[in-house]
């Protein structure tokens, strides 16, 4: 298990039990006392540490590297029913981007979803998450097969941002983002988006329009990085943290300004904490969520999902 910075007092508590628990195992010592002293202290220390949480250091938690990503969600709520499909017919399989047909319970739906790597072999594999156009029109060829047969979409988002290489500027990297955007207003099926990790910039619109988004309480959804934000206006990484509480990044932030739907409960320690706990979280927040839509026309849908879209945002005459 791998600590971030703020969470070494939770390191050196859980050591001292592993010890306490040790000494019992190997002496006739009766340490239950001891131990379940340091399992409250560590329960006590938990929730001290992540009820204030700087909105630097949730960046950091949705960057955790036993954090789960996109497959791991759709393999633990699908199970075998999950069939990934590949390439967007045009130029090749994009590894950052994968999807495919999957059921929760009796219905099918069509997950889409950025892709990272657990080491650094499949962090090169994955493209660290970053997908290219062909990315984006593989996301766009699943959804409009999802309308042909009426089934629901649901998108995972976890990515630093689209791959900003030259080859994906020169395949039309821009082009494809902004279609997926317009072709996701007015699809004919329920959009349930879920932000899982990271979501950066156009890379995450790239499949974040939807009619219900649900964010999880330790991710953040901007339009730059605190890290890219700093370098710009302090041409120094050395301010990102001043950055990531300007940005207003944060689920609670995104809530109070309704650019999203619902904030998904994390487990205490965040999603890696108690990955089972999240899957049946997330498994049942898609179902509820599509429970809300499965009944309306397309054109009720569409009509909805555009209005709740032009509602956003402020303006001044």
């Amino acid at each position: 298990m791998e600590y971030l910075d703020f969470e070494q007092p939770i390191k050196e508590l859980e050591d001292q039990y592993a010890k306490a628990c040790n000494i019992g195992e190997e002496s006739e010592v009766d340490v239950t006392a001891t131990c379940k002293q340091i399992e409250k202290k560590l329960i006590e220390k938990k929730k001290e540490i992540y009820k204030n949480l700087t909105p630097w250091q949730r960046v950091q938690l949705s960057r955790h590297p036993n954090r789960p990503y996109t497959l791991d969600y759709i393999n633990a709520i699908c199970g075998d029913t999950f069939l990934e499909l590949h390439g967007d017919r045009n130029v090749k399989d994009d590894k950052a981007m994968i999807g495919g047909l999957g059921k929760i319970d009796d219905q099918s739906y069509m997950f889409i979803g950025q892709q990272k790597g657990y080491n650094t072999k499949t962090r090169q594999y994955r493209n660290f998450g970053m997908a290219n156009p062909e990315g984006y029109r593989k996301a766009l060829r699943l959804m409009k097969s999802a309308e042909k047969f009426g089934v629901p979409v649901v998108c995972f988002v976890d990515t630093p941002g689209a791959y900003p290489g030259l080859e994906a500027e020169e395949r039309g990297q821009g082009e494809a983002i902004a279609r997926n955007i317009l072709e996701m207003t007015r699809l004919k099926v329920p959009i349930i988006v879920v932000i899982i990790g990271e979501g950066a910039s156009g890379g995450a619109l790239g499949i974040g329009v939807g009619d219900k988004v649900l964010m999880l309480e330790n991710t953040w959804y901007s339009v730059i990085s605190p890290e890219s934000c700093s370098s710009i206006l302090w041409r120094s990484w050395e301010y990102k943290e001043i950055a990531a509480e300007a940005l207003k990044l944060t689920a609670s932030d995104m809530k109070k300004q309704k650019l999203i739907d619902e904030i998904v409960k994390e487990p205490l320690g965040g999603a890696h904490g108690n990955k089972e706990e999240i899957f049946n979280t997330v498994k049942t927040s898609i179902s509820k969520a599509y429970s809300e839509f499965k009944n309306l026309s397309p054109e009720t849908l569409v009509e909805k999902r555009m209005d709740k879209y032009l509602d956003m945002g402020v303006f001044k005459g």
